[in-house]
């Protein structure tokens, strides 16, 4: 991915999702935050931004766009991705929650065709501390340094960097994929990214229940990653009929184990792959230290 100061971004829609304080937070970071997109507002100023009708106005007017920041109506998520796409924007990050799964299943064909990087949807973005912000997460809970965070969460991703942060532990890239049933990137993905970092040391991994990504994670760690990995599973004192929505829990499905999908069972994974699971956010520095020594 592109990720530097110079990189051109982009922000279409401006719904509940984003405020002005999250754009006057990118900007005030450095971020090169363009113009915004917001059709029949083309003409007008939002946010302190040029808005367009259309991203190839855009793309017209400031030359290829490196990201786009997707903050519209879930069901207006699909369009907007295409309409990116068709610009040429290939790094896609979506806030938006509740992304009709079908819509995410046609997005993600696309993407995977045109080589696409989708983050989220249900995703606080990207950080990387001291470089670029993308996206809604608090700037003032970073500071740079070598682990990396990869997290399923999304005010979880933050409460992580601000113990590590007061640990004096700085970060190099902080990654949320989103929490809704169905997201763009993966854990797999992202695990490989920040395994071929050169500013990544570490890598803290924020799991929690619903699904199999931090079971399949678990086990690329053991087989694809060299880079010491710590976890984190949220929701373990859940009771166990304990349905999270956001994560499309699939635990009564037919022929799968009892455990599927638990925070039991992705605790379990990391431990039999040999990867140092804290109990809790304050526990993260203590074991990032003593893998790093």
């Amino acid at each position: 991915m592109n990720l530097t100061p110079d990189s051109k971004v982009l922000i279409q829609g401006f719904c509940e999702y984003i405020t002005v304080t999250h754009v006057t937070q990118m900007k005030a970071y450095g971020t090169n935050v363009v113009a915004g997109v917001n059709p029949g507002y083309g003409g007008q100023e939002i946010y302190g931004l040029p808005v367009y009708d259309l991203v190839e106005e855009v793309v017209g007017e400031y030359g290829v766009i490196d990201t786009t920041i997707i903050c519209v109506h879930p069901y207006q998520v699909l369009d907007a991705a295409l309409e990116a796409i068709a610009s040429g924007i290939h790094q896609l990050i979506i806030i938006s929650p509740g992304v009709p799964p079908l819509d995410m299943v046609k997005l993600l064909r696309k993407a995977e065709a045109t080589e696409t990087i989708v983050v989220g949807p249900n995703s606080p973005g990207i950080i990387v501390p001291g470089k670029i912000l993308l996206g809604t997460q608090p700037s003032e809970f970073y500071i740079p340094g070598s682990v990396g965070i990869l997290s399923r969460s999304t005010t979880l991703t933050y409460e992580v960097a601000r113990e590590l942060t007061h640990a004096g532990l700085g970060q190099s890239i902080s990654v949320s994929i989103g929490s809704d049933a169905i997201v763009g990137s993966s854990f797999l993905q992202w695990l490989e990214i920040l395994d071929e970092d050169e500013a990544t040391r570490a890598i803290v991994l924020v799991g929690q229940p619903g699904g199999g990504r931090e079971e399949a994670a678990a086990h690329y760690i053991a087989e694809a990653i060299d880079k010491p990995v710590i976890a984190y599973i949220a929701g373990t004192q859940a009771p166990p009929v304990k349905q999270w929505r956001q994560t499309g829990t699939l635990a009564a499905a037919i022929g799968r184990d009892p455990d599927f999908g638990t925070a039991k069972s992705k605790v379990s994974a990391f431990s039999h792959t040999k990867v140092p699971v804290a109990e809790r956010p304050s526990q993260i520095p203590e074991l990032v230290k003593k893998v790093l020594a």
